[in-house]
């Protein structure tokens, strides 16, 4: 498969934004999706999924995206997160990156197999970081922006690695959370951490 194109985009009319997330599978941090506007005349080069896009390269791109799109984001908290579940929270930020952007787009591509429940015109589009610049433009802006809340946050909680990590459950993450215990950015409702919380309940 190539670099993304607007072969789909062009189905549809514009104004159309492309919508991504990042953090469905993190033990920690909050789940951030990203809805961006492309003007297909003047867009950043390279544009990809930003699971492949070298970190030097994607701060770049996040750079002129915002000087060039029209943004919109959305942030989901952990305590949203234990609540709704991570299905209904990555909805959630969707339809907050869509709303963030203070407009109603003509057309909306969803990365996935679903769109989130809303009267929208939408379309989901399976691997559409990877198809569509668009969604491609949203997974950059969701990954640096959560990348980037994930670096606070190691900075206030500093020994689980989260600068690097970025809270996915790597070893050393996973030992951390044994040797020091949950810190409130922790998502009680996912397994290793729900079963250090009930550790930690339980008389030695």
């Amino acid at each position: 498969m190539g670099r993304p194109c607007f072969k789909i985009e062009r189905d549809y009319p514009e104004p159309l934004a492309g919508v991504d997330e990042a953090g469905c599978a993190p033990l920690a941090g909050p789940v951030v999706a990203a809805a961006v506007v492309l003007d297909r005349a003047n867009f950043p080069r390279g544009l990809d999924d930003s699971k492949k896009v070298p970190l030097p390269q994607r701060e770049k791109l996040f750079d002129r995206l915002y000087d060039r799109a029209r943004i919109g984001v959305g942030i989901v908290s952990v305590e949203e997160i234990d609540r709704l579940n991570i299905f209904w929270a990555r909805m959630l930020a969707m339809v907050r990156a869509v709303d963030a952007l203070g407009f109603d787009p003509l057309m909306v591509l969803v990365d996935g197999n679903r769109c989130p429940n809303w009267t929208r015109p939408s379309r989901a589009v399976v691997a559409g970081d990877a198809k569509c610049r668009s969604i491609a433009a949203a997974s950059i802006i969701a990954k640096v922006t959560r990348d980037r809340i994930m670096a606070d946050l190691d900075r206030e909680c500093p020994g689980f690695g989260w600068a690097e990590n970025k809270g996915y459950p790597t070893p050393a993450h996973k030992r951390a959370l044994l040797e020091l215990g949950p810190t409130p950015h922790h998502r009680r409702s996912f397994a290793p951490v729900a079963q250090r919380v009930l550790d930690l309940k339980v008389p030695a």
